[in-house]
């Protein structure tokens, strides 16, 4: 069938292209499926305390952290993104994913020991215990979110709704609405535990759908070895809807690159260099793995460090998939539907290499949903890599960008931004800061007096195991907050209001009141307890187990790496 000329009623943003009942009943099936798993946690979990709601009481098996940590990690956004990636330029945005298999074993082996030796829940708790005060800790929390919303979840709530508009025909809006309130209903009343398990149900989803597509789109093209005989010609049949005169564009925007098949590619002019994806991605993916706290939160949550460890080895093994189940068919898109999205790389003035100047562009004909056209600001945009670290950090990108007044936005024009700033590639970039930032670490660290040991105990990898006990740098402000805390908890007991019966339902559906099994214990009860440490300890014969699966799983990391190299 040929597609050049797709049918105007196919791309009105109202139209629905899915009306089978067939179909209908599986994505309504899917959403109910989802509910019920959260509220079955809901009702399985303590959500009474702290720990019960943000840790899942600490309770959680290694499968079900694999599980979270992979769905936490891929979103709606990674099915558009990867695959509209790969259909523009080819594999070498899988070194995004296959990077992680070897950074995920850094946050299992020595980062998680230290969180849970620590006793936090939270990554802003440890930067307080660690360095004392409250700015650092609420820089974090501030940064945190503001990368979150505009980075992340922003992008999977409109890739997510993208897809409701055009299988069920619903306005974006009502379908961002929809996403939102069906997640807070588990996410608020079930608390970790609810995300958890249904991660772990999305995971199962995401892998056998993405089976499924990658079977029926490989079938279709005939196979890997038709793909890559078939990819190189596979160019768009509507670059005359672009204007040469007003766009610099060449045959080589818009022709598919030769080394689309590289993994690693060249230094200089490839549009992912090797050096970057070697280490510029390691960079940032060192952040996103190891501290981020969504992340780390599905780890603190395990009942024990093999757990944890065994998680993290599954995680890997699970980020091995999205190159064959979501860039692959991505490629093959290309191949089979050359006229229904001309992914054409418009480049400017400025370096080809530059995240500012090149990204895929669409025809002027009405289309369906493209993942080409706003894929080339999501992975190759300036602020979904380079501004996550340090306030430095964030601070001279913003810099660079504000020096670049002049160039315009939309990469379809010439841009006037010197080549000196901009076309310094983005994971270039990222290490050039991290140096930066480095630098100054080491500067401001070697000219202030170091930490008491007392205060270290359990808070460095080197004084993991220690026994001491440890005096930590906020424990004022922890013992104002324990005596606000008495003196609330005995306000409430002085009260001994009657709640109705409306108020007891909203408190226990909350988890606030009434859903705890345990006992309160009085204050001297708590005074005399003694404080209990954390415990690392593992198995002997475990330990060495998930040793040996890490081993392996690197080995088949180094295996693919220098397979598609």
């Amino acid at each position: 069938q040929k597609m050049e000329s797709p049918p105007v009623e196919s791309a009105s943003p109202g139209a629905t292209t899915i009306s089978n009942a067939a179909d209908i009943s599986v994505i309504i099936g899917y959403f109910i499926l989802v509910i019920s798993v959260g509220i079955w946690s809901m009702l399985r979990n303590n959500r009474s305390t702290v720990g019960g709601y943000f840790l899942a009481g600490r309770t959680m098996t290694w499968w079900p952290v694999g599980a979270s940590l992979f769905a936490s990690n891929i979103g709606s956004g990674h099915f558009v993104g990867l695959a509209g990636t790969g259909a523009a330029s080819g594999i070498a945005v899988g070194s995004f994913e296959w990077n992680a298999l070897f950074i995920v074993l850094l946050l299992g082996w020595l980062f998680v020991p230290v969180y849970l030796t620590a006793g936090v829940i939270t990554m802003p708790q440890y930067l307080k215990k660690r360095f004392g005060g409250s700015r650092i800790s609420l820089y974090l929390s501030v940064i945190s979110l503001f990368l979150y919303i505009f980075t992340k979840i922003s992008v999977d709530m409109f890739s997510g709704a993208v897809f409701i508009q055009q299988a069920l025909g619903w306005n974006i809006y009502v379908a961002v609405i929809a996403l939102l309130s069906i997640t807070a209903l588990y996410t608020i009343t079930g608390g970790l535990a609810a995300l958890m398990y249904t991660d772990m149900v999305q995971t199962l989803v995401i892998i056998a759908g993405a089976v499924v597509l990658t079977a029926f789109s490989l079938s279709k093209v005939g196979g890997y070895a038709a793909l890559l005989a078939r990819y190189s010609t596979a160019l768009p049949n509507a670059t005359e809807s672009l204007d040469p005169q007003r766009y610099n564009i060449s045959a080589r925007c818009y022709t598919p690159r030769p080394d689309a098949f590289q993994l690693l590619r060249d230094p200089v002019e490839g549009d992912l260099p090797w050096p970057g994806v070697l280490f510029g991605i390691a960079i940032v993916g060192g952040w996103y793995w190891c501290t981020d706290q969504v992340i780390v939160q599905r780890c603190l949550a395990a009942r024990s460090l093999t757990d944890v460890k065994a998680g993290c080895i599954l995680c890997g093994y699970l980020k091995l998939l999205p190159m064959f189940l979501m860039v692959f068919p991505g490629m093959i898109s290309r191949v089979l539907f050359p006229g229904v999205c001309v992914c054409v790389c418009v480049c400017v003035s400025a370096a080809p290499s530059s995240p500012w100047t090149s990204g895929p562009v669409c025809d002027r004909r009405p289309l369906r949903a493209s993942s080409c056209s706003w894929e080339g600001q999501g992975q190759q945009g300036p602020p979904a890599v380079p501004l996550r670290g340090s306030l430095c950090h964030v601070a001279l990108s913003y810099t660079i960008n504000l020096l670049c007044v002049g160039c315009p936005s939309n990469c379809l024009f010439p841009s006037a931004c010197p080549p000196v700033i901009c076309g310094v590639h983005y994971l270039y970039f990222a290490v050039l800061l991290f140096l930066c930032t480095s630098v100054l670490v080491l500067l401001v660290s070697y000219s202030t007096e170091p930490l008491n040991a007392q205060h270290l105990h359990r808070l460095v990898f080197s004084l993991r195991h220690s026994k001491e006990e440890r005096e930590d740098l906020d424990w004022k402000e922890e013992e104002r907050r324990k005596t606000r805390r008495r003196e609330v908890e005995q306000r409430k007991r002085e009260k001994a209001e009657i709640k109705s019966g409306i108020r007891r339902l909203i408190g226990w559906f909350c988890g606030m009141d009434g859903g705890s099994q345990t006992p309160e214990h009085t204050d001297q009860e708590v005074a005399e307890a003694p404080e209990e440490l954390p415990d690392i300890s593992e198995d002997p014969m475990w330990k060495h187990c998930v040793d040996a699966n890490a081993i392996i799983m690197m080995a088949v990391a180094v295996f693919m790496w220098g397979y598609f190299a």
